[in-house]
């Protein structure tokens, strides 16, 4: 199944019921439905975007409801609800599709405001065909409709020498403590039964990292995620108790499924491993206590994901950044085991989304460039790594600091019994530069994080 996600611009007037005067009015919109846009059928989307109008609003958060129905009800209905002035206001207005002027009921928003149930303004909003029909049209997508419930069921097919990871990280809003869950089943190489297992850990602000494993357990084989060792992770719950740990979590996504890797690889496993996230934004609720600390998680930003392969990497690096403002970095950079691969410089998995588009457009871009040509680049070491890269249009500079006392260090068994070394921080830095090229390289957007990037680093 597919869905359909456009953008718009529309500019205009408004006058307020109290002015005499009129203001200028500028949206700058994105629509998402969850199915294919079809003129003949009733089709409501979701409405997100900016709505500025001179000298009394401009919010970037604004959302809302858009009904495409230009044939079965002859209308196009738009529903915003934004701040301005210190209000909560609602635009709500459509237009009349009508074969007598087709293009001009296509074009023109007759728009009401209210505040509540009482009306404080209305106007008019055009849309711009001779610079906005372009970049309109070049706007439109389909993707496919992602389950993220589909996701969570286990992916082992009972060959030996496999592992399979669902893992969550998030921050308590209220103390800054980072909270890393991790689930694990490793089917042995050697054909032995596969086992459950796993860790929980805490990263506070202040004071020392605590973790504690779980399992080994025996695999079950459940339907809907990972259970051993009275842990359970599943679509939207997360459960369990080890050692002084104990939590019961609900899960809320805030947006799609996010490939890290190539969408195929996910779905056929031929390179050694693959990462995705069924939740790259999610917000958490509930209980998580150790000793004596105890965290009632209201709200707290995060994410869930999960990786299946063969083990872990030679070299690694890992970085999950929640930007604000619905915006989200991935980063995963790895030197393969294997012999013919491991002399080559890591490849770099980066996905940026930002205003509803993730960045670069094919998560192959960054680990292969144009042929080898342009291939994203990972700096690593400890406690600074760093990766870079560039398209056409866009380049990227991420900085990585794990601070020591803020880092746990981990040992991990492969499925063939190998060993490999992981340093996690659940409340590492990151400061990221994004930059576009205007002629020279402009700054687009920067983002710092303090205490609030979720970042690992490992090694055989």
């Amino acid at each position: 199944m597919r869905g359909t996600v456009f953008t718009e611009t529309m500019l205009g007037t408004v006058r307020l019921d109290s002015e005499t005067t009129e203001r200028r009015v500028r949206l700058d919109l994105r629509a998402e439905a969850d199915e294919v846009l079809r003129p003949h059928r009733t089709t409501r989307a979701r409405l997100t975007g900016r709505v500025r109008i001179a000298g009394f609003a401009d919010d970037p958060r604004a959302e809302g409801e858009l009904e495409v129905s230009p044939i079965a009800r002859r209308r196009i209905r738009y529903q915003l609800a934004f701040t301005g002035d210190g209000r909560w206001l609602t635009l709500d207005g459509w237009k009349s599709v009508t074969a007598r002027r087709p293009v001009a009921s296509m074009t023109v928003l007759p728009f009401t405001l209210y505040e509540g149930d009482a009306r404080v303004g209305e106007g008019v909003l055009r849309f711009p065909a001779a610079t906005g029909l372009a970049p309109f049209l070049l706007s439109f997508r389909f993707p496919r409709r992602e389950d993220r419930a589909q996701h969570f069921p286990p992916r082992w097919d009972g060959t030996p020498g496999r592992t399979e990871v669902w893992y969550t990280t998030l921050t308590d809003p209220a103390t800054g403590t980072g909270v890393w869950l991790h689930h694990e089943l490793t089917a042995p190489a050697d054909g032995s039964e596969p086992f459950a297992h796993g860790w929980v850990a805490a990263f506070p602000r202040e004071g020392e990292v605590r973790h504690a494993r779980f399992g080994s357990a025996p695999w079950t084989r459940p339907a809907d995620g990972f259970a051993g060792d009275k842990v359970t992770a599943t679509s939207g719950q997360l459960t369990g108790s080890a050692g002084e740990f104990h939590w019961n979590l609900t899960e809320r996504p805030q947006g799609p499924p996010l490939f890290t890797f190539p969408r195929w690889s996910w779905r056929r496993p031929l390179l050694p491993a693959a990462q995705m996230l069924p939740a790259a934004r999610a917000t958490y609720d509930g209980e998580f206590s150790y000793g004596e600390h105890s965290l009632t998680l209201s709200g707290a930003p995060g994410a869930s994901a999960r990786i299946y392969g063969h083990g872990n990497a030679h070299r690694w690096t890992w970085l999950h950044a929640d930007l604000g403002g619905g915006d989200v970095l991935e980063i995963v950079a790895a030197v393969s085991t294997r012999p013919g691969l491991r002399r080559l410089p890591p490849l770099v998995f980066l996905r940026l989304r930002r205003g509803g588009r993730t960045w670069p457009r094919r998560a192959e871009r960054s680990a292969v460039g144009w042929l080898g040509v342009g291939r994203f680049r990972a700096g690593f070491g400890l406690p600074r790594w760093t990766v870079t890269g560039r398209t056409a249009l866009r380049r990227i500079h991420v900085e990585v600091d794990q601070p020591a006392e803020r880092t746990l260090t981990l040992e991990y068994r492969d499925p063939d019994g190998a060993r490999a070394v992981c340093r996690n921080s659940e409340s590492a830095d990151a400061r990221i530069v994004l930059e576009r090229w205007w002629g020279r390289w402009r700054p687009e957007a920067s983002w710092v994080l303090d205490g609030t990037a979720h970042a690992e680093a490992g090694e055989r």
